[in-house]
């Protein structure tokens, strides 16, 4: 299978769309970027698994990062793809094919560019983080992902997101005292005792924190609940899982604390955490980004791979013609003129 970087970018998407890519199973569609990428003669192009990187070294002042995720989830009667109207539907059409196609036609068109830049397209972003082959560049190759600003190519429906929230999972534990269920009195009931955690979960007024100029809307909610022994026992646990979405004005140390301060008195055990990016919309290449693409900007409600180049102290962005809503549904399309106008934006920014 072969991708001709010179077709319409819309032509490009609606390949990359048709080659079956499910998380873990990205190999034929990494093969066929690969060649692409290895055609160019501007590119150094390194291979890591079935992440690939693509650099351009023409000692420009600064470097930047367009990267995207080859994978999607599961197919559910949604492939080949098929256009209908001006939209393009398809499993992966909005999260995140299209902006691989974008990344990938300015990989080509792109010869001498007013910065270096360094293209990433990486495996397992849909699945747990352990597979992820951007995570794993971090770790293990964090030299090819250096740079001065970073462009997440996420579906945003052409909008920029600024940075992202940071999430956590927390256990808040309430305890009893287990007694038969005859002679209740006898004992003390976790479950009674969890409605406290509750109120704490109604009664929450979300911070609405301003960072970098946009505004974040936080989150403090209970996702699962457990507890019981028996049909016939006053239980002496209840275990509430509530998830923390915090904005990029705390660090995990500080969300964590946070938390269990807010349910103080109860034991509290996190579980799973991500921290938060800030926006860096302040950074000068940003700001020629914003300025040059013309796109509206907003808070990106949400976590993202623009974490972990935070973590490297790269900022970014996420920025993509794919309408995220759209993302993992069996009708999942992507409106055909945003993927154009995504490309144009790009091509002004960096050309």
């Amino acid at each position: 299978m072969r991708l001709d970087l010179g077709s319409d970018v819309v032509d490009l998407t609606a390949a990359i769309v048709d080659i079956e890519s499910v998380s873990g199973a990205e190999k034929a569609l990494a093969d066929a970027v690969e060649e692409a990428l290895e055609a160019l003669p501007h590119l150094t192009v390194v291979r890591d698994g079935d992440t690939l990187v693509a650099r351009t070294d023409l000692g420009r002042a600064e470097r930047v990062i367009l990267a995207g995720h080859l994978d999607t989830v599961p197919l559910n009667g949604n492939l080949p793809s098929s256009v209908r109207g001006d939209r393009l539907y398809g499993c992966g059409t909005t999260d995140m094919k299209s902006g691989v196609a974008v990344a990938l036609k300015l990989a080509a068109a792109l010869t001498g560019p007013s910065r270096d830049i360094t293209y990433v397209f990486y495996e397992c972003e849909e699945v747990e983080a352990d597979r992820n082959g951007l995570k794993r560049l971090v770790e293990t190759r964090p030299e090819l992902l250096a740079g001065d600003f970073a462009v997440l190519m996420e579906p945003t429906g052409g909008l920029i997101e600024g940075g992202c929230q940071g999430t956590l999972r927390a256990e808040v534990t309430a305890t009893g005292e287990r007694a038969h269920s005859a002679r209740a009195w006898m004992g003390s009931n976790a479950i009674h005792t969890a409605g406290r955690i509750l109120d704490v979960l109604r009664g929450y007024e979300p911070a609405r924190p301003v960072v970098d100029g946009l505004e974040y809307h936080e989150g403090l909610n209970a996702v699962f609940i457990r507890g019981g022994v028996a049909g016939n026992v006053i239980p002496d646990e209840c275990v509430v899982t509530v998830n923390y979405r915090f904005a990029p004005d705390k660090s995990l140390d500080e969300a964590e604390d946070y938390v269990r301060e807010v349910f103080a008195g109860f034991e509290v055990a996190i579980v799973d955490a991500a921290p938060a990016a800030r926006p860096g919309l302040t950074h000068p290449a940003a700001a020629a980004f914003a300025e040059a693409s013309g796109a509206a900007v907003r808070a990106k409600l949400g976590w993202t791979d623009v974490s972990r180049f935070a973590a490297l102290g790269v900022p970014a962005v996420n920025y993509g013609p794919g309408e995220p809503t759209l993302a993992h549904t069996k009708d999942e399309y992507v409106e055909i003129p945003l993927i154009a106008d995504c490309e144009r934006r790009m091509r002004a920014w960096l050309a």
